[in-house]
């Protein structure tokens, strides 16, 4: 395996050299503007998140700037990137950073210590701020190293992500951390994609494990009937970002609760109320939105739900909410 490899790492460090994107948080070695970049990068396309860290980056320079900011602004600032969580999650690393002295933490464990923080973020940066050779993997790295050192992943991986990660430590090229990582990250993003890898021109054909084998088994995962999920406007998550939204656009003391359900729910009636107050006591859980004051909004949801008496003796249309 160790001559595969070694020619395995030759061709992928060329075909970086030759491909990579230039992308701005690839010039710098700030952990801070490593970390909002890589958060912002969960679950959201490269092209979508360059407008929003370069306005980011020029709103909050700094990682005590970032921790000195109102919640509700940096809400208000992550509007369109989704999962609204993660802005919340930042700003909280970056005050845990501030009242740590400023200094970031530069290994894994150290890392992991800053709230919100997971293994692959806290890889992320102890590689790409402080290049370190560590293990780590995306969903792109995933697939990439799964296809060139196990074999076909489709339906599903054959090997759990354990096994995975022990491979993507033995295949760091030594003091290479920082490009390789790069590199397998983004020839799963452009290259060794999903649905459509680019394998009849790969530099790695002959070492990879899936090939050809591969191209057969993504033509015939596609031909599998799959059972429609449930549209995405349905669902909580798209409703959660619906209330948001209505909060970024009000400022000072919020909005009357009726008023967010009648904004973000066509036909809101006042059965919905049960359904409303679960969905702002997740997101206050969260840590994105304050609800009023007032024992109505001290009630626990399920008693809401299953106490009659108790919702009827609840002035739920006089609940006010808003941002931090």
């Amino acid at each position: 395996m160790t001559n595969s490899l070694t020619i395995v790492q030759s061709a992928l460090l060329a075909w970086f050299e030759q491909h990579r994107r230039d992308l701005p948080w690839r010039h710098t070695r700030d952990p801070y503007a490593i970390l909002v970049s890589e958060i912002m990068l969960q679950q959201t396309q490269v092209d979508r998140v360059l407008p929003y860290w370069q306005a980011w980056m020029e709103r909050w320079p700094t990682v005590h700037a970032l921790a000195e900011t109102p919640v509700a602004e940096v809400i208000r600032a992550w509007k369109g990137l989704g999962y609204n969580r993660r802005a919340v999650n930042l700003q909280r690393a970056a005050q845990a950073v501030v009242d740590r002295g400023g200094e970031f933490p530069d290994t894994v464990d150290g890392l992991m210590d800053l709230p919100g923080i997971g293994p692959y973020t806290a890889g992320a940066v102890a590689c790409f701020a402080f290049e370190q050779d560590v293990a780590f993997i995306d969903t792109n790295m995933r697939r990439v190293l799964h296809r060139i050192f196990i074999g076909v992943d489709v339906p599903r991986p054959t090997v759990a992500d354990r096994a995975v990660l022990e491979i993507a430590a033995d295949a760091i090229p030594r003091g290479q951390g920082w490009t390789w990582n790069q590199a397998i990250m983004e020839f799963g993003a452009i290259h060794c994609t999903a649905k459509k890898p680019l394998c009849m021109i790969c530099p790695v054909q002959e070492q990879c494990s899936a090939f050809p084998e591969i191209q057969a088994a993504l033509a015939a995962n596609g031909k599998v009937t799959r059972t429609k999920g449930i549209p995405f406007e349905e669902t909580n998550r798209y409703f959660r970002g619906r209330i948001l939204d209505e909060l970024r656009a009000h400022e000072g003391e919020g909005v009357m609760l009726a008023d967010v359900g009648s904004a973000v729910k066509v036909g809101f009636a006042s059965e919905d109320y049960p359904w409303l107050l679960e969905l702002v006591t997740a997101l206050e859980r969260d840590g994105l939105l304050v609800i009023g004051d007032g024992a109505a909004a001290q009630v626990p949801v399920g008693a809401v739900a299953e106490e009659p008496a108790v919702y009827e003796a609840m002035p739920v249309e006089e609940i006010r909410v808003r941002l931090p």
